[in-house]
């Protein structure tokens, strides 16, 4: 009995600060999302059904899921293409593959806030670097972060280039289980790099992209800070992420009941996503060589 026992008292510490930190959070907020509170008043009535309702027709929730809908479909599919033409070439064990896996891997270990505030700069209309190179190629300055059609695009380059050498990371200690035997296979029997990447290194390593895959959108729906540091869901709400929005209606408005619905609402959608990929991917998914 006493054997028994002894590996839930070393891992209840830890379990109970999940518990307090996650899980109390949790139903905290789902409470909370019936009830109309303002974090001042000690009242807390019962609304029933009311902030769903209110937020399931307002145009900012609707243009947050658009928003985020279109930065997870353009930014997941370039980060992950990129990582595993990267990781193809730095799987390599040499001096040079080393330095710049560490050079890729440094964005992503940096403060978000220190990321976005330094982009914030480079992009910045009158003083930014890219507009100053623009200016002596003989170019006009352009108003990246004030524009509509271009802020979400730089928010996906920064964003890209932050989770890009966590992806190479991951993709390289995939490529590395490939057994070399498939490849030399495949060389004699005259499959050139490309065809051999095409049909025996990306077969093989979709595991660690449908891995890949599922915390990178995941991820994508939670981006908030280099949203809240650099355009703050400007301009015109091109870039108001869902949980931008939730930042705004909870610790803005403080409407804690809305907030913690779009919360909820936002766990169900990132659930049912990853039951959709689970069922359409997940069954193409092979974990044996």
């Amino acid at each position: 009995m006493r054997l028994s026992l002894t590996p839930y008292v070393f891992v209840a510490p830890l379990m109970i600060f999940i518990a307090v930190f996650t899980y109390v959070p949790i139903f905290m907020s789902l409470d909370l999302s019936f009830r109309q509170w303002n974090f001042l008043s000690p009242d807390m009535p019962f609304v029933g059904l009311r902030n769903y309702e209110q937020l399931l027709s307002s145009r900012d929730l609707w243009n947050s899921l658009q928003v985020t809908a279109l930065f997870t479909i353009l930014s997941v599919p370039l980060r992950l293409a990129l990582a595993v033409f990267a990781a193809s070439y730095l799987v390599r064990e040499s001096a040079p593959s080393r330095i710049l896996r560490g050079a890729l891997f440094l964005p992503a270990v940096t403060s978000t806030v220190s990321i976005g505030v330094v982009f914030s700069w480079v992009f910045a209309t009158d003083y930014g670097m890219v507009n100053a190179l623009l200016v002596k190629l003989g170019l006009a300055k352009v108003q990246w972060l004030q524009d509509p059609h271009l802020a979400l695009w730089v928010l996906i380059f920064v964003n890209t280039w932050k989770q890009l050498g966590y992806d190479v990371v991951i993709y390289i200690a995939g490529l590395q289980a490939i057994p070399q035997d498939l490849y030399d296979a495949a060389s004699i029997d005259g499959g050139r790099r490309l065809h051999i990447f095409r049909r025996v290194t990306l077969p093989l390593v979709m595991p660690t992209t449908y891995f890949l895959l599922v915390i990178s959108v995941i991820e994508a729906f939670q981006v908030f800070t280099i949203v809240n540091v650099m355009t703050h869901g400007g301009p015109a709400g091109a870039t108001d992420m869902l949980v931008n929005l939730l930042f705004e209606i909870g610790f803005g408005l403080f409407d804690i009941g809305r907030g913690s619905a779009l919360a909820v609402l936002l766990f169900i959608l990132l659930v049912a996503l990853a039951f959709l990929k689970s069922r359409i991917i997940g069954r193409k998914v092979h974990y044996e060589a």
